[in-house]
This record gives C-alpha cells, structure tokens and sequence, in this order.
C-alpha cells in the first residue's frame, strides 16, 4: 500500500489537474497538510486513519502553539478536503473530520479605499509613459470589473472586446464568465492597447493583455507590486492590497442599488452567502449617514 506521502503527492496532482486550482493554493495545501504529516508523525498517529479524537488533539496542538483561530480553521479545511479525497478513491472507508467542529471565527469585514485615495490611486501612475499608461489601465480595469489579480494577470487579448464593451476571464476552478467594462477602463484599455502595449511586447507576442518591460505576461506578484508603489504616490494607506478593490467594486455596486445576485455573477462567487458579507459594509455605511443625517442626531 502506498504510503502517506504518496497519496499527499497523487492528492495534489489530483488538486491542480482535475480541480484546476491555481498553483497558489495547491502550495498552500502541501503545506498545511506537511504540517498535519509532520505531527501525526509526532504524535503516532496514522495520518490516513485518524480518529475524531486524534483530529480535536490535532487542533488543540495548533491552539497551544499560538496558531490564530483562522489558521487552525484553514489547516482542519485542508486536512477534511485531503480525507475526503481519500475515501472517494477507496483508500479508507470514512473521514473522521466530518465530526470535528472548526473553530469559530469573529466575522471579518472587507475593507474599502476612501473614494478621495481611490481617485488619488487610479490617477497615480505616470501617463506619459508606457509603463505608466499600462499601470494606469490595469488599475482602472481592476476597480472597473471587480476581478481577481489572477483573473488580470490572465487576461488574454483574444477575450477582452472593447467595441462590445467586455472582457472573459478565467476564475476559480478554471471557470469562465464574462465581465461588463466600464468607458473609464475601456479608454483606458484602448490608450494602453495603442500607445504602450505596441512598446512593451518584444519578440513572439504571447497573447497575455498586460505584458512587463521585458515582454512576458505580467505576473500576479508584479501586479501587486506596482499596486504598493502606486499606493505610496497617491498617499493611501499602504496595507491595503489590489483585492480592496474588488472589494471597494461590489460594496459601490450595493450602494448605488445593484442587487445581491448580480454582485454575485460580477464576482463569480459560487454562492450567495460569500457576496453577501458586502451587504454588512453597505449597512455599516447607512448606519453612519443615518446617524449624522437624522434630525435626532
């Protein structure tokens, strides 16, 4: 019989060629689940066979050694995504995890850019250049539709259409949909397209939308990079990252009146209850205008 490695190894595989998650978060399962090995090994327990028990002991470690609450609850994740893997190709016979109850997390809200530093931020990079002109239409394009960093960075020419106002993008397991462009992103797009992206592209065009100096497709690292810098230019808060706009884009489309379902086919949330977190920042912001604006007040 294979041991646990083994299946860890075919898991992953199984992860990123039928799953089609990101390389991302394959490597973020390797890890929490080396850890998990790693303990299991420790502790003598049979990391493919654990008992409930051997589970709450797992999670109790994680609790003493100082591990925050959503760590411990991502790692037990990991370990219940591994052991249903597990008995759906017939190498054990239950998952045990089922019963093991994750820790329960304070609701988190997703933060926002002011709209004085998101104006700031948008108009920060240089417009004269073509480095520049590129930043300037991905940042646009990023508040504009609401995409991933990863959905971004795999833009491909052949599905962005500018006269049609649209762009088709690859989400989460390997799952297309098609955005709407805002005129500010598709001017934007258009000026990049004309005056920067002919400079940049060198040798065999590789077909990627935003392109670095040297002519590769931008990576998501990159991306994130000149976000930052972008950032300090335009004097915003430098913690926040490219993902505040998605979230600054669903929690602007709440408060002018979209609905919650059309958020969510914006986003590609697979459900509800995800986009529905936006819902308690746009309340949180009624509150606020209702509190100031009241004549009670």
């Amino acid at each position: 019989m294979p041991d646990v490695s083994e299946h860890l190894d075919a898991f992953l595989v199984h992860l990123s060629a039928e799953r089609g998650l990101s390389p991302h978060t394959v490597r973020a399962y390797a890890s929490d689940l080396a850890r998990y090995i790693e303990w299991a090994e420790r502790s003598s327990v049979d990391a493919l066979e654990p008992t409930h028990r051997d589970l709450r002991r797992y999670l109790a470690y994680l609790d003493r050694a100082g591990y925050a609450r959503r760590t411990v609850a991502r790692r037990l994740a990991s370990v219940r995504t591994f052991m249903g893997y597990l008995v759906d190709e017939g190498v054990v016979s239950s998952d045990p995890s089922r019963v093991v109850s994750a820790p329960k997390l304070p609701r988190r809200l997703p933060s926002v850019v002011p709209k004085d530093a998101l104006r700031a931020l948008l108009d920060a990079p240089d417009a004269d250049t073509p480095v520049g002109i590129r930043d300037r239409a991905i940042l646009e394009t990023l508040y504009a539709t609401g995409i991933r960093v990863s959905e971004l960075a795999g833009l491909r020419l052949e599905r962005l259409d500018l006269r049609s106002g649209s762009a088709t993008v690859m989400g989460k397991g390997s799952k297309e949909r098609m955005v709407p462009l805002h005129p500010f992103a598709i001017a934007r797009l258009r000026d990049y397209l004309n005056r920067s992206r002919t400079v940049l592209v060198k040798g065999a065009d590789p077909g990627a939308v935003f392109l670095s100096t040297r002519g590769n497709p931008l990576s998501t690292d990159a991306i994130r990079r000149l976000f930052k810098r972008h950032l300090t230019t335009a004097g915003a808060v430098t913690s926040l990252s490219p993902h505040t706009l998605r979230h600054t884009f669903a929690t602007h489309l709440l408060e002018g009146g979209a609905d919650l379902r059309t958020v969510q086919e914006l986003l590609g949330h697979v459900a509800l209850s995800t986009t529905q977190i936006y819902t308690h920042v746009s309340m949180r912001r009624l509150q606020d205008v209702h509190r100031r604006a009241h004549p009670r007040a």
